[in-house]
């Protein structure tokens, strides 16, 4: 059975259970992922440095911070010193500046990951894809929780593996957005290694984490068995 890794998207959370929910996610999970929004690459506002700071008190597990904003450039540094792990860059949004961003992020001591948009092609960031330590492909469009999935995406995760083994690259595969029952078994046949779990994929399952992630894990395993 492939062992499939998961990362709660820290911003469907129940923020009044915040210790005690990271300090159980933190047994089980493989990343954290924590979306820091600006209000302008997306209308959102969401999480932030300060925030990153606070799970890193509790958690073992690796910070993986998931820039949707329009200048990523300026959180980087802040980012470092408040525990991230990794930083995941739009390719949007680094048009003119990828190289110089990955040096310093890793310079810094974090990971780099490469996010698309969903009518974002592979093609505009092959001459840096085997830089990045993981590919996240969105689901759905950038911003909002709760959207519906966009099955056209199955075929970009199936492009990223085959691009992978074709030219002998490491990058894990990850899936943002709609990760939930009805798309794990097409997530996972079209090559996910990494699923980030939400509203829907976890933190609605059942008021108590521990049921929500049982839920979760349940319907994982049934996928995987089949």
């Amino acid at each position: 059975m492939k062992k499939v890794l998961i990362s709660p998207s820290l911003m469907c959370m129940d923020l009044l259970k915040f210790k005690e929910q990271i300090e159980f996610l933190d047994q089980h999970v493989d990343y954290f992922h924590i979306d820091i929004m600006d209000g302008h690459y997306v209308p959102n506002l969401t999480l932030s440095p300060f925030f990153v700071q606070q799970v890193n008190r509790i958690a073992t597990k690796p910070l993986d911070c998931h820039l949707m904003v329009t200048k990523p450039e300026n959180y980087i540094d802040d980012l470092a010193r408040a525990g991230a792990d990794m930083i995941t860059l739009h390719v949007e949004t680094i048009s003119g500046q990828a190289f110089r961003l990955f040096d310093k992020i890793n310079n810094l001591g974090m990971k780099i990951g490469l996010i698309f948009n969903p009518e974002t092609s592979l093609e505009s960031a092959k001459y840096y894809l085997h830089k990045v330590d993981k590919v996240t492909v969105l689901t759905v469009d950038p911003g909002f929780a709760g959207q519906s999935f966009i099955p056209e995406m199955l075929q970009k995760i199936e492009e990223l593996k085959q691009y992978r083994q074709q030219q002998q690259l490491n990058y894990q595969i990850e899936i943002d957005g709609s990760c939930n029952p009805s798309t794990f078994q097409s997530l996972l046949n079209s090559g996910a290694d990494v699923l980030i779990v939400g509203s829907s994929g976890l933190f609605n399952n059942d008021p108590d984490i521990v049921k929500a992630w049982q839920v979760m894990q349940d319907a994982i395993n049934a996928v995987c068995w089949k």
